[in-house]
């Protein structure tokens, strides 16, 4: 059938990870042509009616939506499969109310905290520790980590954004202020270890891939512990090669992965997740974990985690996205749209 695969325009003075989406549309684009689908990749940006008008001239079977902002905008997010939603065309991925929820990082923590599910105390610019820690400890305390409400990517995190007390993360949350990135929030920090749990749709439900676990290497006392935005897109730097992937574990975390497997399920239905996503964890001193993000639609590219995770489960790429796509839901006509949301 015909597929689309959108993502946002990428303007030519672009940063690392505004480039990556590019090498995900083309990943995703082979996959889709080796399943025997007539692909059209396409960017959008801000002009949705000149969106809407493409779309009405080629009328894709369904849209593998790769669109991580608009105008470099992360809280726009939820704009492009909301308005296919409007226009009745399929969306693959993640539906728009779980883009939305998950995108805005505060509302999925009070989500996850509601649900008595552990995610790690926060603190808001005006100074005011949301929530009370749960389980023995680690959950709230001195330390705390500053991120951007909305943007991905990792955004701002840097050795500089942890900071030893709250009064040191509300100077740092008011410097920041009106600085890319912004609305910013700090989030208790969690010393231990970190590991993320990527998810595939399937006709059973989702499946959990294989538990990853970020290992620092030779970190010197003191250096913070976080995959942040050098880690990931700065390949000459120190955090980049000396933060290492691994899916190897010992019979002594057999709870351990038991416990964040059952907790990244209960993130997916507790947000109505679909087609692909990926939950970060911390796992404090004494063992407890603890949710930090919820990550719809988080990358495809073939040197990502997400598709080493698929590796490791001995899944192919071009399956897992035959998976994500027959997920989507069906073809319905705008009128049928208009009377849904009426």
């Amino acid at each position: 059938m015909g597929v689309w695969v959108l993502h946002n325009r990428i303007p030519l003075e672009a940063s690392p990870d505004e480039r990556d989406v590019l090498v995900q549309a083309a990943a995703v684009a082979a996959a889709l042509r080796s399943l025997g689908h007539a692909v059209t990749v396409t960017d959008v940006g801000l002009d949705l009616a000149d969106l809407a008008a493409r779309l009405r001239a080629d009328r894709p079977a369904a849209v593998f939506n790769l669109v991580e902002s608009l105008e470099g905008h992360g809280r726009l997010i939820h704009v492009v499969p909301a308005v296919l939603d409007a226009l009745g065309v399929p969306v693959v991925g993640c539906p728009t109310e779980a883009m939305f929820l998950t995108s805005h990082k505060l509302l999925t923590k009070g989500l996850l905290r509601r649900a008595g599910l552990p995610t790690p105390d926060w603190l808001l610019p005006e100074g005011a520790v949301a929530g009370i820690a749960r389980g023995g400890g680690s959950g709230s305390c001195d330390r705390w980590i500053v991120k951007s409400v909305w943007e991905d990517a990792s955004l701002g995190m840097d050795d500089a954004a942890v900071v030893d007390t709250a009064e040191a993360a509300r100077d740092l949350l008011a410097r920041r202020a009106g600085t890319p990135g912004d609305p910013w929030f700090a989030e208790a920090f969690i010393e231990g270890r970190e590991f993320n749990l990527a998810l595939l749709d399937g006709p059973g439900g989702p499946q959990v891939l294989p538990p990853a676990e970020m290992l620092f290497e030779d970190y010197p006392e003191g250096k913070p512990r976080i995959v942040g935005y050098a880690a990931k897109w700065h390949p000459e730097s120190f955090e980049y090669s000396h933060t290492k992937r691994t899916f190897d574990f010992g019979g002594a975390d057999a709870d351990l992965v038991a416990d964040l497997t059952r907790l990244a399920r209960e993130c997916w239905d507790l947000c109505g997740l679909r087609g692909w996503a990926r939950v970060d964890f911390r796992v404090d001193t004494v063992g407890n974990p603890w949710i930090l993000e919820v990550n719809v639609n988080p990358c495809l590219a073939p040197d990502a985690g997400f598709a080493a995770a698929l590796a490791r489960a001995g899944l192919s790429f071009e399956t897992a996205i035959a998976r994500i796509l027959a997920a989507a839901p069906p073809p319905i006509s705008a009128a049928a749209a208009r009377r849904r949301d009426s």
